[in-house]
Formats: C-alpha cells, structure tokens, sequence
C-alpha cells in the first residue's frame, strides 16, 4: 500500500492550541487510517507560515526523507512560503496541499500572493476546505477548476439542546486574535447593557498576547464586567457543556475560510449569529422552511452585530424561527467520514 506523507506544523495536536485547521488535520488523518491508508504524520516546527531558516531546514529534510515517487500532503500554512523548497521536491514527489486560510485572502503584500501562488503550481494538486476557498484560488491564482477540489469539513454528531431559559447565554468559540473579531463583539455588548445576558469566550489567549490582554481589559467595562467570562481553550467534555449552555452561538470573526464553529453549534442545534464573510454562509445553510439558522452581519461592524445580537434576545418569534431551521439543518451536516472519502479520492488521483 502506498503510503501517505502528511505534513503539518509541530504542535497539531496541542490541547492548549486548539484550532479547526489542527483539527481538520488530524481527524482527516484519523479517518483516512481508518479506510486503509498507511498515515506517517510529520510535524514541522517553526512559527508557520513565517518561518525562519532553521524550520525550513526541518521542512526540506523531512521531504528529504520520503522515498522517490512518495504522495504527501500538505498543511497550507507551511507550504504558502515555501515554493522553492516545494518546486525542488516536486520533481521526484507527488505534492498536494491541503489549503484551509488563503494567505493572500488577508494579506496586501504582492510577496505574500506571489509565494503562495508559485508554491500552489508546483503541485499535482490543491484541497480546500470550502467552495469559497476554491472559488477565490482559482480566480487569484490562475488554478484550474479541475485541479483544486473542495473537502468541506465534517462535524460530529451531538445532542440536540434548545435555547429554552438559555437564550440570554451567548457563547463565542474561537482563539482570542483580531481575525476572529472579539474586541467587535464586546464593543457591540457594551451597547445592550439594557438587556439581561452573559457571554462566554472559549479560545486560547496567548496566539496573540497583546490583543487577548486587550480583550480582558475591554471585558472589565462597566455594565458588563460581571457578564463576560474568558476561559482559555476548552476541549472535550468541557467544551461540550460550554455548548450546552448556550442560547446562541456568535462568531464576529473578519476572515474566515468556512467557518467549524457554526457547523459545531448547528451539530447541537443552536442557532449562530456571524460575519458574513469567506465560507461562512456555506457553513451556516439554510432550511427548507425556516430560513437560515441564524443571522449573518457585515464584519468590522460593530452597530450590524448589536442590533443582530438584539434582534435575538428581544424577539422571541425571530429565536424561534432560527431554532427551527438549526434543528432542520442538523439533520444535513456530514460526518467527518465524508470529509476522508473525497480526500481520499483526489489522492488516488493524483497517486496514479
């Protein structure tokens, strides 16, 4: 059996950094072992995608290392500022990158889209994790339709909770960073210190120390200092009850490529309350009679997401509304078998 070479950035399996993208990974690999495949996982250190020399030594011993004609995969975040290490080994290997975040999508240095552009044609192939991502490679990088191909992650099954006593309870998960729009988020609950809620944010706060200190200090504002609680990274079963607590779901993020968290609450039936950016309304759906499941705003915009946030608290049709078509949309998200299967496929492709 062919064996797959899967290369990730080191720490892909750090409790205290947990990320959908560490976890996409992992559990792609989890489930491509479980349908046959030789996995060999290879973690890269180095602070990707800015890496320094010394981690692109380690990147280009651990390619070194795999035997001519070998398939490996590819974490996007190593592979965006690295085309000519990948150019060097795309002559004996079979590369395929696994894009989760388009550097380029958040990025206005040239250098940055020029890197990522020559590393993505070096390769047999490309893996996005969104129709969204495809859409904006293929029209920013001159990648052709047929070569980049769309792994949607998958989700796990839940237990379905409602909002009923909860509403009030507003529950934001994701690592503490300006990318995923905190600060948005409580300048927006400043303005409904009128109303009755809590807000709890799950997510690591040392990816960006400085702005997580921020964060804590905006959350001591008066009016609200009681009602906005900061965790750090919860996994398992304590995440699992973070979700059960929660009336709704909010992710104020400024760029996202789709979007896990929505998928995660959808998974439990909670409605969501996001930016509308990236793949984000490809995560969120929509039901066949309710609507969406939840309430999509401009990014960056804090008076957009408090009068969302106020809509939801003060409009008991509207919460009903959007619990309906949270509970109907459940019904449709994958599995992360079904993620593993098209990867799968696109690697036998390109295997042969």
């Amino acid at each position: 059996m062919t064996t797959l070479h899967v290369v990730v950035p080191d720490g892909v399996d750090d409790p205290t950094r947990p990320s959908g993208g560490n976890t996409y990974d992992l559990r792609v690999c989890r489930g491509l072992a479980a349908m046959g495949w030789s996995v060999a996982l290879h973690a890269v250190a180095g602070a990707w995608p800015a890496a320094d020399s010394a981690a692109q030594r380690e990147l280009k011993a651990t390619l070194a290392s795999v035997e001519d004609g070998g398939l490996v995969l590819i974490d996007g975040l190593i592979s965006s500022s690295v085309p000519d290490v990948l150019s060097w080994e795309s002559t004996r290997l079979r590369l395929v990158i696994l894009m989760h975040m388009p550097l380029g999508a958040s990025s206005t240095d040239p250098a940055v889209r020029q890197r990522e552009r020559r590393s993505l044609q070096t390769c047999a192939g490309v893996i996005a994790t969104s129709d969204w991502t495809r859409a904006w490679l293929t029209s920013h990088y001159a990648l052709g339709v047929e070569t980049v191909h769309v792994a949607t992650p998958g989700v796990d099954p839940a237990s379905s909770t409602t909002s009923d006593g909860r509403e009030g309870h507003l529950l934001c998960v994701a690592a503490v960073t300006p990318t995923k729009g905190q600060d948005v988020l409580l300048e927006a609950l400043v303005t409904l210190a009128d109303l009755p809620w809590t807000c709890t944010l799950v997510g690591s706060l040392t990816r960006d120390v400085a702005f997580a200190d921020a964060v804590r200090a905006r959350a001591g504002h008066p009016g609200i200092a009681d009602r906005v609680t900061l965790t750090g990274p919860l996994v398992g079963g304590a995440l699992d009850d973070a979700y059960r607590g929660a009336g709704v779901v909010v992710l104020p993020s400024r760029a996202e490529t789709y979007g896990m968290v929505i998928t995660e609450a959808l998974a439990r039936g909670i409605p969501v309350v996001a930016t509308d950016v990236g793949g984000t309304s490809e995560a969120l759906g929509t039901s066949a009679h309710d609507g969406p499941p939840g309430l999509l705003v401009p990014a960056d915009d804090v008076p957009a997401l408090a009068a969302a946030l106020r809509r939801w608290l003060a409009d008991g049709d509207l919460r009903a509304r959007l619990q309906r078509a949270a509970t109907a949309r459940r019904q449709d998200l994958l599995d992360w078998s079904h993620t593993s299967e098209v990867i799968a496929r696109v690697l036998t492709e390109v295997a042969a």
